[in-house]
């Protein structure tokens, strides 16, 4: 189940775990600052410090991806992150409290506000983990269609994309060749009217995929059901919104043409430039002692007569060439031979410092001065060469669209989707980018921008 927020799809679970668990950080500081603190004059330190702990503590729960749906983590694994997050809030807390408000927090309030916070943390995780595993926040959803395009739904691979729903059948329609994929107990044919057989299978949703639309559409049906409150969505409109990419195999161009999303105006493009300048200066001053010591370990391994920076033709918005700035990470004659080519996995070219930096993503750095000349942005899909670009471009439908927006170092298909080294990773990357350019804001940036710490520190898709 979802909400719509600012034209963004929230999970609604996730929203709520998200209440849930800030209103028990809260309370947990709250009784561990009652039981040291003695004092009945602390009221308004109470609640500065109680606010401040609690933003910190699920903030990093954020970046560490405790909120998002595609987390795949075992309980172990969520044991290890809220662990985590715990003691990185409780420090930022301690840190931000000396900026912010009179006096530090007091540090044995803030062991046992984490200690407390853990404990129901992990119950209130357990709780939803059980109530996400039944049905009670699932949309149940009627497909029109059972042929090659409702089968699309049965191919989803990931089990985050349908925790949001469940299929309840899967209607037959004239022109259908119904797909082997879809077992014949799931089938419900049509008997009367589409409304009355609806609400007797409780549907929340219709999904509409026929395989030919020409025959018979059910407009007087289908108009029906949406006047009675059911949802009705296309197969599109219903994929993008659960796995957050386009299925590239589902749209066309009308779709593409006429469908929401890609818009552009000079106070969006204004507030996009503020929020690049403002979070790359942020990140020149926080990263600049980090470019310092890689610049003096690229010189230490390959000689102080190497250089440090790395030029390379990229392709940013509607096409333009420019040259990004990175460390350099492989060896000087890494493409001796002319023939452009994508790193794989333990690529012999890297060199000793270049696979710690490439680790940590501290290779980019110097993209900031890419985004401070404005060639490209803080988000964004990334930035490929014009070989792969013009090859790609003539294989893949719909692949020059990425380049309606500036590429930037961090995006939503570099966190849905590990390095790409082939022509199939192109594609998923692709999809996951038509999404970002269809899609993207200052709030949906700005939760890239969290996510992209969880990246960073997991070292997630680096080679």
């Amino acid at each position: 189940m979802r909400l719509k927020v600012f034209g963004h799809y929230i999970c609604l679970p996730l929203l709520l775990l998200g209440i849930t668990e800030s209103a028990a950080v809260l309370l947990a500081y709250g009784l561990a600052f009652m039981l040291i603190v003695d004092s009945n004059d602390e009221a308004t330190a109470l609640r500065e410090q109680a606010a401040l702990f609690t933003i910190c503590v699920v903030t990093s729960m954020f970046t560490l991806g405790l909120y998002c749906q595609r987390l795949r983590d075992r309980f172990s694994g969520i044991v290890l992150r809220i662990s985590v997050s715990l003691l990185l809030g409780g420090l930022l807390a301690r840190l931000l409290s000396l900026l912010f408000l009179d006096e530090w927090i007091p540090r044995l309030v803030i062991a046992a506000a984490v200690t407390a916070s853990g404990i129901i943390l992990l119950l209130t995780r357990r709780i939803m983990q059980h109530l996400n595993d039944g049905d009670v926040f699932k949309r149940r959803v009627l497909v029109l269609g059972a042929g090659r395009c409702a089968a699309r739904v049965l191919r989803l691979r990931r089990r985050a994309d349908q925790r949001g729903f469940r299929i309840v059948a899967f209607m037959p329609m004239e022109g259908d060749d119904l797909a082997a994929e879809i077992a014949a107990n799931r089938l419900v044919p049509l008997k009367g009217r589409l409304i009355d057989c609806a609400r007797s299978l409780a549907v929340h949703e219709i999904v509409v995929a026929l395989d030919d639309r020409r025959q018979n559409f059910p407009f007087r049906a289908l108009l029906e059901c949406r006047l009675a409150g059911i949802e009705i969505s296309e197969l599109p409109d219903f994929l993008e919104r659960e796995t957050g990419k386009v299925f590239l195999d589902c749209v066309s161009p009308s779709w593409l043409i006429f469908g929401g999303g890609f818009r552009r105006g000079w106070l969006r493009q204004g507030l996009e430039r503020g929020f690049d300048l403002i979070v790359s200066g942020a990140m020149v001053i926080v990263g600049l002692p980090f470019m310092l010591l890689v610049a003096i370990a690229i010189k230490l391994e390959d000689g102080f007569g190497a250089p440090v920076l790395y030029r390379q033709e990229r392709v940013g918005q509607y096409g333009l060439i420019f040259n990004v700035l990175k460390f350099r990470s492989m060896r000087i004659d890494a493409e001796s031979d002319g023939v452009a080519s994508w790193a794989q996995k333990n690529d012999a070219r890297v060199t000793r410092v270049g696979a710690i930096i490439r680790k940590t993503r501290l290779d980019e750095l110097p993209q900031l001065l890419n985004v401070f000349a404005g060639t490209m942005s803080f988000v964004g899909p990334r930035p490929e060469r014009p070989t792969f670009v013009a090859r790609l471009g003539e294989e893949i439908p719909f692949y020059d669209g990425r380049h309606s927006v500036k590429p930037g170092i961090t995006g939503w298909a570099q966190l849905c989707y590990p390095y790409g080294a082939s022509d199939r990773d192109a594609l998923e990357k692709l999809q996951y980018d038509l999404f970002y350019v269809k899609n993207h804001g200052l709030i949906f940036d700005f939760m890239i921008l969290l996510q992209t710490v969880e990246v960073i520190l997991l070292g997630k898709g680096a080679r």
